[in-house]
Parts: structure tokens; sequence; C-alpha cells
């Protein structure tokens, strides 16, 4: 099947405000080498990664966000980002079936093999590698995941990043049916997917959000809801949640530990009102608590979650969509946080 020589998408090209994404018309369209797709991208989700990599917000350094990149190394730009990608499987490199062509796909975010090779860190796509703002993705197969169901394109990549995420921090937790949940920051991407997932394995959820958004909260299988500015303890209690997911962290992040249960766990992916944090150690280990840093997926939890999708048991959450070419005014109504769920792109 023919593909172009050139693409059009959205680069990266340093770090900084909107001036820093440019549009391209004259990109190479990417081949396929040993054990890799070609992918032609439909529709990529909006995403906090795409905003705080832009802005080197994950560089601890002095500014000069020569760390800014997931694993701690300097990024290659200029770079095109996406992490949530749905397409169609276009050609196939060697050691591939060609049966795969033509198959709808969507790409595991968190990469595990690159170049024909396993990855000694892993990397994430659209920060270690070129992402889905861009007509054409090349990625390793075995993170290209068939997908046969009635969604739409739109729909389909409103999942990758954020439920893999939120469906690792409940794995890597061991949430059980019958537990109690906290999750934090739960009209966002992570968070609503969390609700979503914890529901669907029988968790009892507790969301946090504003509450304006509280009716859909519920409508997507919270409990009840809590206020972002209502003190914890005094509205839930200490030593009454058995979980918690965290995609805030901030000033609020001592009072998460003391809702926990004794032998609680508490699993992060998140640090949108701020990334230090006080901890009192007596807490911690008085409590016999279990601290979950959460960004590499661990096996099979991208396959469970197609699955789960294929399967209908939770349903995309699409706020908004923009073409490719208003990316700028797609991140800005995402920095605004009025939406539950996720803003995608959609590709020409």
């Amino acid at each position: 099947m023919l593909t172009p020589d050139q693409m059009s998408g959205v680069v990266l090209v340093g770090h900084g405000g909107y001036e820093m994404l440019k549009w391209r018309d004259d990109l190479a369209v990417p081949q396929p080498g040993s054990g890799d797709v070609l992918i032609r991208l439909a529709a990529a989700g909006v995403n906090n990664t795409d905003i705080n990599t832009r802005t080197g917000w994950y560089s601890k350094g002095d500014g000069d966000a020569a760390d800014a990149g997931w694993t701690g190394a300097p990024l290659s730009l200029p770079r095109i980002q996406g992490a949530d990608a749905c397409g169609r499987i276009m050609a196939v490199g060697e050691g591939v079936e060609t049966t795969r062509i033509g198959e709808r796909v969507l790409v595991e975010p968190s990469l595990q093999e690159a170049n024909g090779k396993p990855l000694e860190t892993p990397w994430y796509l659209g920060s270690e590698c070129d992402g889905a703002f861009a007509q054409y993705l090349v990625v390793a197969a075995r993170h290209a995941h068939a997908i046969d169901c009635d969604l739409s394109d739109v729909e389909l990549a409103s999942f990758p990043c954020s439920y893999s995420t939120a469906e690792n921090m409940l794995t890597r937790a061991g949430v059980r049916a019958g537990e109690r949940l906290l999750v934090t920051g739960a009209s966002g991407g992570v968070g609503s997917a969390a609700v979503q997932l914890a529901a669907a394995r029988g968790a009892e959820v507790i969301a946090q959000t504003s509450p304006a958004k509280a009716d859909r909260l519920i409508e997507i299988g919270a409990a009840r809801t809590v206020a972002r500015d209502d003190g914890l303890r005094d509205v839930i209690g200490q030593g009454q949640i058995d979980v918690v997911v965290d995609l805030v962290a901030g000033p609020q992040w001592p009072s998460l530990l003391e809702v926990l249960r004794p032998r609680g766990r508490y699993a992060v992916s998140g640090a949108i009102s701020g990334p230090l944090v006080e901890l009192d150690v007596r807490t911690l280990y008085l409590k016999d608590l279990s601290l979950f840093g959460c960004t590499v997926l661990d096996d099979g939890v991208f396959a469970s979650l197609v699955g789960r999708i294929a399967r209908s048991e939770i349903k995309p959450l699409v706020a908004q969509t923009f073409p490719l070419g208003q990316i700028a005014e797609a991140q800005e109504a995402f920095t605004r946080k009025n939406h539950v769920g996720k803003i995608v792109l959609t590709i020409d």
C-alpha cells in the first residue's frame, strides 16, 4: 500500500509557551523497521504530559530543562508529541504479518521496545520518541493493539494514556471488590478513568472534584463526591479509605495518608497541585502504609484495558474535540479544567 513521503503535523521545537508548537507540512513519513508497523493516525488525545513536557515541568534542575524528559534526560528536539494514538496499520516491517495491514489499533503509550530492540529504560510515546500529533506514526508491532468495536476513532483516542495510567495504578495497588477508594482530581482524564475502572472492579469510589462536576462523577460510577476545598479528615474521617488514587498532591497531601486505614495503599501518577509535599514519616510506618509511584505500565495492563473497551465495560468520556491544527486552543481549553474526561484532536 502506497504512502506519501511527507506528512503534516505539529512539532515541539523547545520548552516554553504555545509558540513552541509549530505546524509543519514537510515532515518525513517514518518508515517501519524490523518488527514495526506504520499507522495512519485518525485521532489523538490531549494530556497533562504534553503540556508538562512543553513547559519543562518535569525538570528538577535550574530551569534549563536539561532533564525535562520522563527518564530525566534531555529531550531530542524537535519532537512530535502525543501519547494517545488511534489509527489503522498501513504498512509493516520485516517479521510482522502482512495480515495486520488494515487493523484499527490503539497504541500502548509506555514503550518497552523500539528500533527493533528491547529498551533498557522504557520510553513514553511523544516524549522519548515521536508520538501522535501527526498523520503517521511508527511503533513496534507489539505496542499496536487491535481493537474491534463500534466506538469512533475520537472515542477510542480518549483511552490509551489516561485509562492505562488509571488501570496501572489500580493494578499496582491491588484494588479489590468491596474496598473503598478516594480518587483526587477525579474529573480529569486519569481521575475519571480511575472512577470508572474502580467501579468496574466492584470498589466503592469517593471522588474529589468541584461541586459543578459532582453529578457527572456520580453518573460514571462514584458512590459519593467530596469538594476540593473540604477538609478530608472532616468529611471522610481518619482511617476510612483502603486505597488513595492521587493525581493532585500539593498542600492537601498529608491528609491523604491520614484518611487511609492501617495497611492502606497510596498510588500516585500526578501532582497538578504541586510536586513538593510534607510527609510525617510516623504516619507512614505506624500505619504500615504502602506507597506506589506509577509511570511504567505493568505487563498485561494495556491488553487488559483493550479487552475492557471491547467488552464495553467502560465508556469513553469525550468532553471536546479540535482539529490538530488548533492544538494551542485545545491545550488552552485543557488547562482551564472546565471539562470532565478528555479533549481529543482529530487528524485529517
